[in-house]
């Protein structure tokens, strides 16, 4: 019998292990497909990989920069793909497979499900079946795409999803993404930006549709004048696959219906919890509506010996959220402790150019939340970072409640938000005030000076301050 047995090789599953590890539990795995999950395989290395690729690219075309001629040749998708794919390789050998070779568990290639007992029941790679016990169970199965129900069509259309669209090895001619959030934004510009011709649909009024309204508006005029086609207030009604190389999408548009081609269609319309083939339901194992593991606090099941973490429960799905997971359910599992997470000051980001990256709520969330706030919004043209980078498409939005200025929330829209955003995430964290960070010490002629702006702007005219004044 093992001390803990995982189901599933990404983020949550190595954290858990290798805390488990080093407490001398023993661990067994289980993986059906490749080490190392969504991120390493088809998430975030190989996609923030392609998109580093074509933002180089971008830059060498569009140099912003008066006296420096810049220019970019033929670009060779093979071979930038060919690099991706040896990265992703070395990841999977020298973060996973060695991992788990120096911390001694052993993983086991197979299909695994429960029986009652509860027992995992693994069916080998080469036909035979095993069974494995143990004391804890923590299933971290991850997600995958999601295709939405009810588009006419969509099976015989041969659609992409961020999955497949990291396994092309050809540059689509024409491409239309579907969804407009992180992973349609990212995706629609890095193909853009690479050479296809790319048009964007979002249901909702604006892009980006679960962060404030201005992002949405500021994020589809730079993807417009990419050259990109933006369409919101869009739905798939149907899909037709007229040859190899010709797909026709039927839309229904806030102006009528309207059909588009192109070459090839990639589905970015969100993700749903692997949880289908665990027959969960043989050992009493609860599911939501959206088929995500239901788990308390502690990240238990409703099974006492049987964990989740991850994407699988319906958590915000980043890969130090499930990463994070993995140290708690081992801690509570095999050391008794009570650990819970706050995802209070939990930053996102969407990896386009510009970053979008926020930490808290938004003014929607506010409203519903019955709060009562004030915001501030600085454009990029008063950071001075942005000014001496020559490019201040962007803007800074902080959220306060009204009558303690407490920080609530803060959204970056800027080269390098990602990072910058680090500071929003620790002054919510910390419970600070717009004063708190007003006053605070920023270094100059850096993008999280602006942070420090953004708080200034609840008591000063910033555009009326000199460009290094306090």
């Amino acid at each position: 019998m093992f001390d803990l047995a995982i189901i599933g090789s990404g983020s949550a599953a190595f954290s858990a292990a290798i805390a488990a590890r080093s407490r001398d539990k023993s661990v067994v795995m289980i993986e059906n497909d490749k080490v190392g999950g969504t991120c390493v395989n088809v998430g975030c290395i190989p996609s923030k990989a392609l998109l580093a690729s074509a933002h180089m690219a971008h830059l060498a075309q569009n140099n912003p920069f008066v006296g420096i001629d810049t220019c970019c040749k033929e670009i060779n998708f093979k071979k930038i793909i060919a690099d991706k794919d040896k990265l992703v390789k070395s990841l999977q050998k020298e973060k996973y497979l060695d991992l788990a070779k120096d911390y001694g568990w052993e993983i086991i290639w197979g299909k695994a499900s429960f029986t009652p007992g509860p027992l995992l029941q693994v069916q080998l790679k080469d036909g035979k079946s095993t069974t494995i016990e143990a004391s804890h169970y923590l299933i971290a199965t991850g997600s995958q795409p999601w295709i939405p129900p009810g588009i006419e069509g969509i099976q015989d259309s041969k659609y992409l999803t961020s999955t497949t669209a990291m396994e092309l090895e050809e540059l689509p001619k024409s491409l239309i993404v579907v969804g407009g959030n992180y992973i349609g934004l990212e995706q629609a510009q890095m193909f853009s930006r690479l050479g296809s011709k790319v048009t964007l649909i979002e249901m909702e009024d604006h892009l980006s549709p679960n962060e404030e309204p201005e992002v949405g508006k500021l994020i589809s005029q730079v993807l417009h004048n990419e050259g990109i086609e933006v369409l919101i207030n869009t739905t798939v009604e149907s899909l037709h696959r007229q040859n190899s190389t010709t797909i026709t999408a039927t839309l229904d548009t806030a102006f009528g219906q309207k059909k588009i081609t192109a070459t090839h269609i990639l589905m970015a319309t969100g993700r749903t919890p692997n949880t289908k083939d665990l027959k969960l339901d043989a050992i009493g194992v609860k599911l939501g509506s959206k088929g995500q593991v239901i788990v308390d606090n502690h990240l238990r099941t409703s099974v006492s010996n049987i964990w989740a973490a991850g994407d699988v429960t319906g958590y915000p799905q980043f890969v130090y959220v499930a990463g994070a997971h993995g140290a708690v359910v081992v801690d509570n599992a095999l050391s008794g402790k009570k650990r819970t997470l706050d995802y209070k000051h939990l930053p996102r980001v969407t990896f386009t150019t510009p970053n979008i990256a926020a930490v808290g709520i938004t003014e929607s969330q506010a409203k519903q939340q019955g709060i009562d706030y004030v915001s501030k919004i600085l454009p990029l043209e008063y950071v001075p970072r942005a000014l001496v980078n020559r490019d201040t498409n962007g803007l800074i939005k902080i959220l306060a409640e009204a009558n303690s200025n407490r920080i609530l929330g803060i959204t970056v829209v800027a080269e390098n938000a990602g990072d910058t955003i680090l500071a929003g995430s620790y002054a919510i964290r910390a419970g600070m005030t717009v004063d708190d960070i007003a006053d605070s010490w920023a270094p100059y002629l850096t993008m999280s000076e602006g942070i420090k702006l953004g708080a200034q702007t609840f008591s000063k005219q910033v555009s009326k301050l000199s460009c290094c004044a306090s």
